[in-house]
């Protein structure tokens, strides 16, 4: 209904400033739903926006808005000017009900959209009229050290539905995972394999408790008559011994010798990496490149960024290491790119893969990150900044932790110590679409309490995903009786909207007209929680609407409020569906 409202109002705006001589750009007005009811259905600012350009009082220009906007054609009951300059507009309610009949002939389409939102400037700038923009979403991208945990499953989530709204409205998408395969942590994997592997051969006995009790301590004393060899902050879940299981059973004592870094630590990254891509694709995740970052170092893109950052006189060798001047940046430190050793950082790699993504063509990229990635985003951004890349065009989403709650009472977690709940545990007990649910309808940054109890329950009155769910299936249900009945569902233009005269049928219709915004505006701030939120209220209206037979019957004696009311089911079936998919749930016909 805004963009309705906007396409009506925009010519009358263009009228008046070129009869002002104006030939400048639209002021970029905002249509929005009014906090309180008796401000009509929609407000829009656009006169107060004109004021200075036409040189003419807010109210004045409202006044002449009112007077040649109309009642567009039927389609508004009243405009009222209020306030400094505001245009308030009520909307017949023959307006609100034919719009059953696009959002029917929509279908699938109802909500999307091909003029994508949030486009950097830089990018318009640049022209390509017609062609989509293309974004890169970078998700997950754990290191393969093990399962993936709640906290990934978040993220995971996230992205993956960034990624289909960014779709939905215009973008052309890539969801990508950044494989990190280097660095210390995977020096600390392959070790802990070893240890588990010489342990299993009788060559080194298990770490004591205090070993992992302590993990600042190296604890390579002897004890009784066998070396410990499980290294410092080493992995120590089941998942490890398997690995180190599996190698001794197909190796014997062959790999006594092998360094961890050798055999070891690959095998443990092939199989862990294997496993991290059947959770994903378990719960609807799947990715259109996989990057690995031993490329950076393999085509020497480390060291080419690392010297045109030294030409750019940001790079300065100190205490054995090399540094990034980010202080000349404006940021409140230096960082340490090269250790002594010779080693990079992750922040070295982070900024030559960054510069890579728009070698590679993108316009836009996010990043979807934890909240512990806070602190090396700015160094990314204006490390890139220095090579070319418009800081604009990086976005970083981030989110809060996840803390499982059962019983009232947090279940504790460690990730090194592997006692985590992991994706696959989680689903195994809630399955893939209330996991998706629950992870996405809390605000990115905000802390999310999984209520493992809620999760479970399997009453669709309380578990907030089935209650969606099953308004859909009741779609189905009423479509099934009106066959049973031999009545046929309705076309798209078939039936008189107008008998949807209820306030309760309005009110629904209302909701349902709102699903484009909701879209639109969940996709322009990667919030995609708004989709879950606006359907829980489109069920918190149908769901009622359907239990009161009496006041509500779908199928009657009466022909065309029958038609009508069918044709409401569709609608509402319609949206759902749509915003089921949005989410990567699945939309049962049947509960």
């Amino acid at each position: 209904m805004k963009e309705k409202l906007r396409e009506e109002i925009e010519p009358v705006v263009v009228s008046m400033l070129e009869t002002a001589g104006d030939e400048g750009p639209l002021p970029e007005f905002v249509i929005e739903v009014p906090r309180q009811k008796e401000h009509g259905d929609f407000s829009c600012n656009v006169a107060m926006l004109l004021a200075r350009r036409l040189g003419r009082k807010p109210r004045e220009i409202a006044a002449e808005l009112k007077d040649r906007l109309g009642n567009l054609g039927g389609l508004v009951s009243d405009l009222e000017i209020a306030g400094p300059g505001f245009l308030n507009i009520r909307l017949e309610e023959a307006g609100w009900q034919a719009l059953l009949h696009d959002m029917i002939a929509a279908g699938s389409e109802y909500g999307r959209s091909t003029r994508p939102l949030g486009v950097p400037a830089s990018v318009m700038s640049a022209g390509g009229a017609g062609k989509k923009p293309k974004v890169q979403v970078e998700f997950v991208s754990a290191n393969p050290t093990g399962p993936l945990s709640t906290g990934h499953g978040r993220q995971g989530i996230l992205g993956d539905c960034i990624a289909r709204l960014l779709e939905a409205t215009g973008w052309d998408v890539t969801r990508e995972y950044y494989f990190n395969d280097g660095g210390r942590q995977m020096r600390v994997l392959g070790e802990s394999v070893k240890a588990r592997y010489l342990e299993g051969l009788g060559l080194a006995s298990p770490p004591p408790p205090e070993a992992l009790a302590d993990p600042e301590k190296n604890w390579v004393d002897e004890h009784g008559g066998l070396p410990v060899v499980f290294p410092r902050d080493g992995y120590q879940g089941d998942y490890i011994r398997e690995i180190a299981d599996d190698l001794r059973a197909r190796e014997g004592d062959a790999l006594v010798d092998e360094p961890g870094e050798g055999r070891f630590r690959d095998e443990a990254q092939r199989i862990i990496f294997e496993d991290i891509t059947r959770t994903l694709a378990r719960i609807g995740i799947e990715f259109d490149v996989y990057y690995n970052e031993r490329s950076l170092y393999d085509e020497g893109k480390l060291d080419e960024t690392l010297e045109d950052l030294r030409k750019a006189g940001l790079i300065f060798d100190a205490e054995g290491a090399v540094w990034f001047k980010a202080t000349d940046r404006g940021l409140d430190r230096d960082r340490v790119v090269i250790k002594s050793t010779g080693e990079p950082t992750y922040l070295m790699p982070d900024i030559a893969y960054h510069r890579e993504k728009f070698r590679r063509g993108f316009d836009l990229v996010i990043d979807v990150q934890g909240a512990d990635h806070i602190e090396q985003f700015p160094f990314v951004r204006e490390a890139t900044a220095v090579l070319g890349v418009d800081p604009e065009r990086i976005e970083l989403v981030l989110h809060q932790f996840v803390t499982i709650t059962s019983g009232g009472e947090r279940v504790k977690q460690s990730t090194r110590k592997a006692t985590f709940v992991t994706i696959d545990e989680l689903v195994d007990d809630v399955g893939v679409d209330v996991f998706r649910f629950f992870m996405i309808e809390r605000k990115p940054d905000g802390h999310l309490d999984f209520d493992l109890d809620l999760a479970k329950e399997k009453n669709w009155r309380k578990n907030p995903a089935y209650y969606i769910q099953y308004a859909h299936a009741r779609t189905h249900g009423i479509e099934r009786k009106a066959r049973e009945a031999g009545i046929e569902m309705p076309e798209a233009h078939s039936f008189d909207a107008g008998r949807l005269d209820l306030d309760e049928e309005i009110e629904l219709v209302k909701k349902l007209a709102a699903f484009p915004e909701v879209v639109a505006h969940a996709a322009q701030s990667r919030e995609p929680h708004h989709v879950a939120y606006y359907l829980r209220e489109v069920a918190g209206l149908w769901n009622p609407y359907l239990q009161d037979a009496t006041r509500h019957r779908v199928i009657s004696e009466d022909a065309e409020l029958t038609a009508a009311r069918l044709g409401l089911a569709l609608a509402v079936r319609s949206v759902l569906a749509s915003g089921l998919g949005l989410l990567g749930l699945s939309a049962p016909e049947t509960m």
